[in-house]
């Protein structure tokens, strides 16, 4: 039976083999891998990932496509979570994990977050997101694109676009070009944070109207010459800043 791909699950299946060849052999799975796929589909990586790991992991909310699943491999092969990714305690399948997958677009910023809380347990992550999302993920700062997401992501993730994908490689395609991104979580060494919920609400404050001078967004955090002391000038804007100086007002008194 022909499956009718569902708005709600923001569901736009990759149809083009070379694309899926490209996706793979960036990843390089190797047979011991621990390897998680979000949203298998229809099973375009799905297939290709099982034929370069001993067993797969695939989270999936969507039972018709659940059913199709286990109908097409065996379950010593492919694992199926069913439930929605937002929520997956992807911590419970140990360290080392290798995440992948084709992120539905309606989700992709929440899934993102939700992702970097198990920093500490993945090797890496491969996406399929829509490029303006990429774009914002691995932006430098002075720029449009860079703002809330890149400054958190960039935290916790060392992040590359590897290539960009025409809206021809979906069924149904998408309106807006796609891209695949690599994320290499940063050596514990390197994550310098006190306190990361208050990092996020500094942050948060910052962007929330970035065309402000930080005196304004910030001023319930932070005086003028606490700005200043700390080498930032009160008359910057959000943008202006890279991540080092998000954590150094974090981890100010």
């Amino acid at each position: 039976m022909k499956h009718i791909p569902r708005r709600r699950f923001g569901q736009n299946f990759l149809v083009s083999p070379g694309v899926v060849r490209n996706i793979v052999d960036a990843i390089a799975p190797r047979r011991s891998d621990t390897v998680v796929e979000i949203g298998p589909g229809l099973g375009a990586l799905t297939e290709p990932l099982l034929a370069g790991v001993d067993r797969l992991h695939v989270v999936e909310i969507d039972r018709d496509l659940i059913a199709r699943l286990r109908e097409s491999f065996p379950p010593e092969r492919l694992v199926i979570h069913e439930g929605d990714a937002l929520e997956f305690d992807f911590g419970s399948l140990g360290g080392g994990l290798r995440i992948v997958g084709n992120l539905p677009y309606n989700i992709s910023t929440p899934l993102l977050f939700h992702l970097a809380g198990f920093a500490g347990q993945v090797r890496d992550m491969h996406f399929m997101l829509q490029k303006e999302v990429v774009d914002r993920m691995v932006a430098a700062p002075g720029g449009g694109d860079y703002g809330r997401l890149s400054v958190m992501l960039q935290y916790r993730f060392d992040m590359e676009r590897l290539f960009v994908v025409p809206p021809g490689a979906f069924n149904p395609a998408p309106k807006v070009d796609s891209a695949i991104v690599r994320l290499l979580p940063r050596p514990a060494a390197a994550l310098t944070l006190r306190d990361e919920a208050r990092f996020a609400r500094i942050v948060m404050a910052a962007f929330s109207q970035r065309r402000k001078m930080l005196r304004n967004t910030l001023r319930d955090w932070f005086a003028e010459a606490d700005l200043a002391a700390l080498g930032i000038a009160p008359t910057a804007r959000a943008e202006e800043l890279a991540v080092a100086d998000y954590v150094a007002l974090a981890n100010s008194p």
